[in-house]
């Protein structure tokens, strides 16, 4: 597997760099795993591991090259604020979580986020059934 860098841009904005790559995955006749891909990518950008998020990879039809998109972040908080959460979920395994114990909060995070029913659907449709006829009823008039 052969990583080549198309494109470097810095964005301060960000703080991050956006970077443009190319993969040639030869005789494994498949697109290189993601987890691997941004293990070497992070040692090709020099930063850490859990600073790198890949956006997308695509190989060509009917060859063994790769076009892929990532960022490289300052600080794993900053890389939390930018970065989308579904991107951030593709990224992170359980494998990297029992090396580096640093991509742990980031999951919490993402667990968090997610909303907690209280209600249940049903509950909520009479409710506002409820709500529709009290509104719909008119006022007696003393």
């Amino acid at each position: 597997m052969k990583i080549r860098i198309l494109s470097e841009k810095h964005n301060p904005l960000l703080k991050r760099k956006e970077v443009a790559f190319e993969v040639t995955h030869g005789q494994e006749g498949q697109t290189i795993p993601r987890l691997e891909l941004r293990s070497n990518l992070s040692n090709l950008l020099k930063t850490k591991l859990d600073l790198v998020f890949i956006k997308k990879v695509e190989t060509k039809t009917g060859t063994t090259v790769a076009i892929g998109e990532a960022s490289a972040y300052e600080t794993a908080e900053q890389a939390q604020l930018v970065e989308r959460k579904h991107i951030i979920h593709r990224n992170v395994s359980a494998d990297i979580t029992k090396d580096t114990g640093s991509t742990r909060p980031v999951e919490e995070n993402l667990k968090k986020d997610k909303p907690e029913e209280t209600e249940s659907v049903e509950e909520k449709a009479s409710s506002a059934i409820k709500t529709e006829k009290e509104i719909k009823k008119p006022k007696k008039e003393e």
